[in-house]
């Protein structure tokens, strides 16, 4: 199993290549950011990962992630690099495509595109993409830049998308593109990592969650699809302190533990604690 973290790239937190660089150092294989453009102030859906609702100020101090992870990368020569997850809803997909395909070939092909469409109502529908519609939104948008990785005159005409014939450069090193991995934790997500012939799924786990009968079900969707379930990636974000074993249990192929905000002196403790369950760590 390989092993992972996720941290927020933020203007008060510990600069993204000191943790690069700290990541790599201690034997981990790869390094995740999550992604919000935007934190509207006045906002009635609650904040889904604390009993009372309250969103940390972490959220509205975020970093672009592919400038930041493009700024890991030349910290860093081997340690693989994602997005934890890239909310695609919000994105137009001309462009989101570039910047995948640049930061892929400034990396040297070790990208990682996790992608989602959201949970934050105002904040997506303040980017122009229906709340109700946004994973059909999501779907388009991540069908057209498949299109433009892999063709040399890529088009696409979809419901959201609308994509004239055009050309599109660079593409990304890895061929056909980056693993794409659907970030969701719900029986939804699985099968759209069906429906979209995408790489892997990467759940944020919580204890209310059943990741084994998760990654079983989604095996067997692959199974019942003609797709071999040996070749779907699971991805595991998670903070719980029994994370590893469901990992194992789950036959998952990558665990990656969250990273909290704090001063560099208790990040770096804990980057050394995590490392620890790394074999030969």
């Amino acid at each position: 199993m390989k092993f992972g973290v996720l941290m927020f790239a933020t203007d008060n937190g510990v600069p993204i290549d000191e943790i690069a660089r700290a990541v790599e150092e201690r034997g981990f294989e790869s390094l995740w950011i999550p992604e919000h453009q935007h934190i509207p102030v006045d906002r009635v859906t609650p904040y889904a990962y604390s009993e009372d609702g309250v969103m940390p100020d972490m959220y509205w101090h975020m970093h672009d992630p592919f400038i930041a992870l493009t700024w890991a990368a030349a910290a860093t020569t081997h340690l693989k690099l994602g997005t934890g997850i890239c909310l695609i809803s919000q994105r137009d997909p001309v462009a989101t495509a570039k910047q995948v395909a640049s930061l892929d070939r400034y990396a040297n092909g070790r990208f990682l595109f996790g992608v989602g469409a959201g949970w934050l109502a105002e904040e997506i529908e303040a980017t122009g993409t229906p709340f109700t519609s946004r994973w059909q939104v999501s779907a388009e948008r991540m069908a057209a830049m498949k299109q433009i990785w892999t063709q040399d005159e890529p088009e696409y005409h979809g419901a959201f998308v609308d994509l004239p014939k055009t050309r599109i450069f660079p593409k990304p090193q890895q061929r056909p593109h980056p693993p794409v991995y659907i970030g969701a934790t719900s029986a939804y997500s699985r099968q759209r990592v069906i429906d979209w012939n995408v790489d892997g799924w990467l759940p944020h786990i919580e204890a209310k969650h059943d990741l084994i009968g998760g990654a079983a079900d989604l095996r067997d969707r692959a199974a019942r699809a003609g797709r071999d379930p040996d070749s779907i990636c699971i991805s595991v974000i998670s903070d719980l302190p029994n994370a590893v074993d469901l990992c194992e249990q789950a036959a998952a192929e990558r665990c990656i533990a969250i990273i909290p905000q704090a001063p560099e002196v208790i990040v770096m403790a804990e980057l050394d604690r995590l490392a620890k369950r790394i074999p030969g760590g």
